[in-house]
């Protein structure tokens, strides 16, 4: 999720068909649909999650997400170590079904008790799976790329980008703060 833009429930439904994962260099996934949990008696098939079409698309649009180097490397590991389900998505739960937010945020609160520092671990920082996205849609902000081809990368609109992923990463004030020096001619 974090080096894709995906959402958890875009990422559950990825299927190596929809990965362009080259021995080197950047790779693409074309995304083409979410499986968000709605619970049984809310779905038409009476699964857990429901397969619907990408938010703010019609159904039958894809979005096609450049990935770096390091998430090409992991997705050949990984489908190399697991292989893929039947249906081709690469994680699945222990039944081979989609993966549920029970099982990874189990294992995100985990993990997320090892990665941080105790003042860290009490912040937002990474308090969700969710927040990856926003981090990363944050991080081509900051990398210079312009709002709109940012909105065209996560799926969402430039006023939505503005509004809730410009400030996603932790300590962002004191780098802020650097670049208005240099620009100002006040470093020393």
């Amino acid at each position: 999720m974090l080096y894709s833009a995906t959402s958890p429930a875009e990422a559950v439904g990825l299927t190596f068909p929809q990965c362009h994962l080259p021995e080197t260099g950047w790779g693409m996934v074309t995304l083409k649909e979410t499986c968000p949990v709605s619970g049984r008696k809310w779905t038409e098939s009476g699964e857990r999650h429901d397969r619907r079409g990408l938010k703010s698309r019609e159904v039958d649009k894809d979005r096609l997400v450049p990935i770096p180097p390091v998430l090409v490397a992991f997705l050949r590991a990984h489908v190399d170590e697991f292989g893929t389900v039947p249906d081709g998505r690469h994680f699945a739960n222990e039944r081979g079904g989609l993966l549920g937010s029970s099982s990874y945020w189990r294992v995100w609160q985990e993990a997320r008790k090892l990665a941080l520092p105790p003042d860290k671990m009490a912040s937002p920082l990474a308090r969700r799976p969710y927040d990856l996205r926003s981090t990363y849609i944050t991080s081509w902000l900051r990398a210079g790329l312009p709002v709109a081809k940012v909105a065209r990368r996560a799926g969402n609109s430039a006023e939505v980008i503005h509004r809730n992923c410009a400030g996603c990463l932790d300590d962002s004030e004191e780098g802020n703060n650097r670049k208005i020096e240099m620009a100002m001619g006040w470093m020393t």
